[in-house]
């Protein structure tokens, strides 16, 4: 069977911060250079599909999602009350979910179809889990950086998209931080005065 591309979209500022230091449940991006929630970093994201189309198209048309503990909530630990993302009843994915965690937790089904799966064997382990549920289709490692970095540093992301928001933040969460050096292909780039689109295939 056919593998679909395993792709990562991750939203960065200039100097390459997905998130600011001190986030919380307050403040989901913490220090990010606007209200804590991506209200700057992620401006490209509010002024929706019509500015945005073909981006928000290949962002929600994988079949499977992978993502970080962090990334899904600001519950540490064990899991000691009943969070189910920051998306409200009804996420914005309607497939699987992985979410990497050190801590069990049964499988959280959501409306619209996502279902939230907690693994906590590692990053290849939610691979595997995640190639089962797509078939053919397309796998999304959707974030944080921290995440993206593990699957970049495993040689298993195929395709990345970077979201440049026109600002610098000076510290916090980083892209690239441990990953060794990587070969591009440049498949595209796109500017607004709100962001560029730039669209790699990462060379094995």
């Amino acid at each position: 069977m056919t593998q679909g591309l395993v792709t990562c979209d991750l939203t960065i500022t200039v100097d390459g911060y997905a998130a600011g230091h001190g986030q919380s449940e307050e403040r989901p991006f913490g220090d990010d250079g606007g209200d804590g929630w991506g209200d700057r970093l992620h401006a490209w994201y509010g002024e929706g599909r019509d500015e945005h189309p073909a981006e928000f198209h290949r962002m929600l048309t994988a079949k499977a999602f992978i993502m970080g503990r962090n990334m899904f909530g600001p519950v540490r630990g064990a899991w000691d009350r009943p969070w189910t993302g920051w998306w409200g009843d009804e996420p914005p994915y309607h497939a699987p979910v992985f979410v990497l965690t050190h801590h069990p937790r049964d499988p959280q089904p959501m409306a619209g179809g996502t279902t939230f799966h907690f693994v906590t064997d590692g990053i290849e382990a939610a691979m595997d889990r995640a190639r089962e549920a797509a078939g053919d289709g397309g796998i999304s490692v959707h974030g944080g950086a921290t995440t993206v970095n593990q699957y970049l540093a495993a040689g298993l992301i195929d395709e990345l998209r970077l979201h440049v928001s026109p600002y610098t933040l000076g510290a916090g969460v980083r892209l690239f931080d441990g990953v060794p050096a990587l070969s591009l292909d440049q498949l595209d780039a796109r500017s607004t005065p709100s962001v560029t689109h730039l669209r790699y295939r990462v060379r094995r």
